[in-house]
């Protein structure tokens, strides 16, 4: 296992019984870098984290972590990384600045220490404006900020981010980004898993599309995107009658890809503005009502759906939540 890896693991594999979770799931995760773990609902994602850090013990596979075997060498895991789940693990009854000094002094910081560390944390997250309310009665999303800070009272060697924006609004969201773009400034490597896109887009430097507990494709999101092909011109019939005259007169010339629920019409795009602009000229004549002519480039949207041919979750669907089978 190198010492430039985070994360190595080899044949990773966790059975429930006669389910199984993940299946010889082989990755790594250089020192420095944002990786994401990309997949639907029971993809195998929180399973994978739960596995890495000793809290879900593998039926079989290696997996190391920061330089030590997570089923021999727990403890040294868990004091490398900084584990954040799907649900805050805050003290109800406490306010959010006690639960990050509790937090400290539970990592062996003095009082003094720890409060000027929960003053730090408070500053870099925008916990400040309710600092001072207990857990029980914040929003969603403070409670998450407050659970991601509370991960963060060490400068863990490893980050790892288990669904860290569910149930966020946008400015949280993008206060989670930000913290942790800065993180990776300073040298922290970050493990995500999401279900949303442009999270990983956003933020991933590689990307490991998961489907059904296997790794199906990774790679950089511009790497991902150029594996399904090139730009593509999307037409938006008004009306059915319309959506039959341009697949006529498109078919001929163009292999379609066509949605008839949303009456649209997508044909690969000329790499040339002359042909491009014969490709508007041929929808024109038809004389069809058209609601949208776009030129688009490849999404991770297109990429997820070709490589496991499972829609992507988007934002306002439910969000993951793997339960362990009984």
């Amino acid at each position: 296992m190198s010492s430039e890896l985070a994360v190595r693991t080899e044949g990773l594999t966790k059975r429930f019984g006669t389910f199984t979770a993940v299946e010889s799931f082989d990755f790594t995760v250089p020192y420095g870098m944002v990786i994401a773990l990309l997949g639907p609902n029971g993809a195998g994602k929180t399973t994978i984290v739960r596995m890495l850090a000793t809290l879900t013990e593998p039926t079989s596979g290696t997996a190391v972590v920061c330089g030590h075997d997570v089923a021999h060498e727990p403890d040294a895991v868990r004091s490398a990384i900084a584990l954040t789940g799907q649900f805050a693990a805050l003290e109800a009854n406490l306010t959010a600045s006690e639960n990050l000094v509790l937090m400290a002094r539970l990592r062996g910081y003095d009082r003094v220490a720890a409060v000027k560390v929960a003053k730090t944390l408070i500053d870099r997250y925008d916990i400040g404006e309710f600092e001072d309310k207990l857990v029980k009665r914040l929003s969603g999303g403070q409670r998450r900020r407050v659970d991601l800070a509370a991960g963060l009272v060490t400068r863990p060697q490893l980050l790892v981010l288990d669904e860290p924006t569910t149930g966020l609004d946008p400015r949280s969201r993008q206060v989670v980004w930000a913290a942790v773009r800065e993180l990776v400034a300073e040298g922290v490597t970050v493990l995500l898993t999401t279900q949303y896109l442009e999270e990983a887009d956003a933020l991933a430097d590689q990307i490991v599309f998961i489907d059904h507990g296997r790794s199906v494709a990774t790679g950089a999101p511009a790497e991902l995107r150029a594996q399904i092909g090139d730009q593509r011109v999307d037409v938006v019939a008004s009306d059915a009658d319309g959506f039959e005259r341009l697949v006529a007169a498109l078919g001929a010339t163009f292999n379609l890809t066509l949605a008839p629920e949303r009456r649209t019409i997508s044909v690969p795009a000329p790499r040339e503005a002359l042909d491009l602009a014969s490709v508007t000229s041929l929808i024109v004549s038809t004389g069809a009502a058209i609601d949208e002519v776009a030129l688009r480039r490849p999404t991770l949207d297109d990429a997820f759906l070709a490589l496991t041919g499972t829609p992507a979750q988007s934002d306002d669907e439910q969000v993951e939540q793997e339960e362990v089978p009984a």
